[in-house]
């Protein structure tokens, strides 16, 4: 049941129409480049769960133009990405207001993807930048094991059974050190 990653999938859209009008469902995943452990396991919890992501770790075409210098060619990798995809998780941390492409992604995104904002450990309720606050917010693994649960169309306890996922109060859960546990309002 495990989620594709879209980069290596075959077919590549030029729009998230065309996408859209396919089935795509598809989080592409924003971070800044300091969360890149934090989020290669939200990817993998993702697809895990049998969601498809878009995770620029994973993409060669990205990496050699990085390597390259090439930031023309490093855009159209992440528009390729978005466009490739139905949603977008931005993934906040402590670093996040330092990133330069964090925003972009977003900006470009935005009117592209369902955007969600996914808070790392200890993110304080005012602690997200202003340009995210207005999407939906994921602050912990209860909320997230929500999410693949609207997402997927399966309840949880039917993924936490099946080993798809894991409880937010799971020890063993991947995510356990990455992000809190639930936090009450």
């Amino acid at each position: 049941m495990a989620g594709l990653n879209r980069y290596n999938y075959p077919v590549k859209y030029k729009s998230r129409t065309e996408a859209i009008t396919s089935g795509v469902k598809c989080f592409f995943i924003s971070y800044q480049k300091k969360d890149r452990d934090s989020a290669n396991k939200v990817a993998e919890y993702l697809q895990n769960a049998g969601i498809d992501i878009y995770f620029d770790a994973y993409d060669s075409d990205l990496r050699i133009h990085r390597q390259s210098n090439n930031p023309k060619e490093v855009t159209k990798s992440i528009c390729n990405g978005i466009n490739n995809s139905s949603h977008m998780i931005v993934i906040v941390s402590q670093y996040t207001m330092n990133s330069s492409w964090v925003p972009f992604e977003v900006g470009y995104g935005f009117d592209k993807t369902e955007l969600r904002v996914l808070c790392l450990k200890g993110i304080p309720k005012g602690g997200l930048p202003e340009y995210i606050r207005i999407a939906p917010i994921i602050r912990d693994l209860y909320d997230l094991n929500i999410l693949v649960e609207k997402f997927t169309g399966n309840l949880k306890e039917t993924l936490i059974k099946k080993s798809f996922i894991k409880s937010f109060d799971d020890s063993n859960n991947p995510l356990f050190n990455v992000m809190d546990k639930i936090i009450v309002d």
